[in-house]
C-alpha cells in the first residue's frame, strides 16, 4: 500500500524551512536549517512536547546526530544553539492534533537512540546517557510506536537515513570486485551499494584519486590492518556502485562494470536485463 507525503516550503526554497506529514496520520516534521533556527519564535506548535533530531558532520566529516525530546523546542534549541557546533539542521516531530505528551516524547527519545545505534549510520556519541523507557500504559505505547514508524519514514523521506537498517538478505545478488590484494564483495538496493564486513580493500590509492581525505577518515572508522591487508569491520552502504568501487579498489572506477557476479555478469548487465 502506498503513502501519501505533503511537503510544505516555508520560504519557497527547498534548502530552506519546510514541514511534511503523511496523509491521514497525526506525526508532523518540521525541517529547519540552523541559518534560519529563528522560524522557532513564529511557530507556536514548536513551543509543545517534541522529539527533534540534531543533524551535521563530525570531524571525521561522518555523519553524526543528537536525538532528543523537550516540552518546547524554542525553549531547547537555545541551548543547543550555544553549546553544540557540529548541527546545520533540526528536524522536529509533533503531533498535528497536540495531544502528545513530555513522556509520550520521551519514549519516542528511548525509541530513537535505540534505533540508530542499532542502524549506525550516524554518529551518536552526543547521546552519552542510555534513557530509560517511560512507564506509558499499553495503548499509549502502540499509539507512540506508530508514531514512531512515521518518524522513521519521514526521515528517511527526507535524506537522513539514521534509522534506516541495511540488512543482507538470503536472497540478495552479491557482486565482487577482486584483484591482487583486493577482495570486496556487496550488494545492490534501493539504498545504494552496501559493501559487506570482510571485503578486503586497497591499501593505498592513485595520485589522481578525487577523496583521498574523505577515503581515509571512512578507512579509519571503518576498516582494521592486518598483516599489511585492510578487512572491512562492518557493512557500509555508499550511496552509488561507482564510490563504493572507487573506495574498495583505491582508484576512480565505473562501479556498473566493476562489481561482477560469480557468472561473471556486471552489475549493469543483470539490472539492465531486469528492465528488459
Amino acid at each position: 500500500m502506498g503513502k501519501t507525503i505533503t511537503t510544505y516550503l516555508i520560504d519557497e526554497n527547498p534548502q530552506g524551512s519546510q514541514y511534511s506529514f503523511i496523509s491521514n496520520r497525526t506525526c508532523k516534521m518540521y525541517l529547519i536549517p540552523r541559518a534560519n533556527i529563528a522560524l522557532v519564535n513564529e511557530r507556536e506548535e514548536l513551543q509543545r512536547p517534541a522529539f527533534y533530531i540534531l543533524i551535521g558532520e563530525n570531524e571525521k566529516l561522518d555523519p553524526k546526530a543528537y536525538l532528543g525530546e523537550t516540552e518546547s523546542f524554542k525553549d531547547r534549541v537555545k541551548d543547543h544553539d550555544s553549546k553544540k557546533d557540529f548541527w546545520q539542521k533540526a528536524l522536529i516531530f509533533i503531533s498535528k492534533d497536540g495531544d502528545i505528551t513530555k513522556a509520550d516524547v520521551q519514549y519516542l527519545e528511548y525509541l530513537g537512540i535505540n534505533e540508530a545505534k542499532k542502524a549506525k549510520q550516524y554518529d551518536i556519541e552526543e547521546n552519552k546517557q542510555k534513557p530509560n523507557a517511560p512507564n506509558l500504559p499499553e495503548h499509549q505505547r502502540d499509539t507512540m510506536d506508530s508514531f514512531f514508524e512515521d518518524i522513521k519514514l519521514l526521515t528517511s523521506f527526507t535524506g537522513y537515513k539514521i534509522f534506516d537498517i541495511v540488512e543482507q538478505k538470503k536472497n540478495n545478488h552479491i557482486f565482487m570486485t577482486k584483484s591482487r590484494d583486493i577482495d570486496a564483495r556487496g550488494f545492490y538496493s534501493e539504498n545504494g551499494f552496501t559493501v559487506l564486513k570482510g571485503s578486503i580493500i586497497a591499501n593505498t590509492v592513485t595520485q589522481s584519486f578525487s577523496w583521498k581525505e574523505k577515503r581515509e577518515k571512512l578507512v579509519e572508522s571503518l576498516a582494521k590492518e592486518e598483516k599489511g591487508i585492510l578487512i572491512l569491520q562492518q557493512d557500509y552502504t555508499f550511496s552509488s556502485p561507482s564510490t563504493a568501487s572507487d573506495f574498495c579498489l583505491g582508484r576512480s572506477s565505473n562501479g556498473w562494470t566493476t562489481w561482477k557476479d560469480k557468472s561473471e555478469k556486471t552489475l549493469d548487465e543483470v539490472y539492465r536485463n531486469k528492465l528488459e
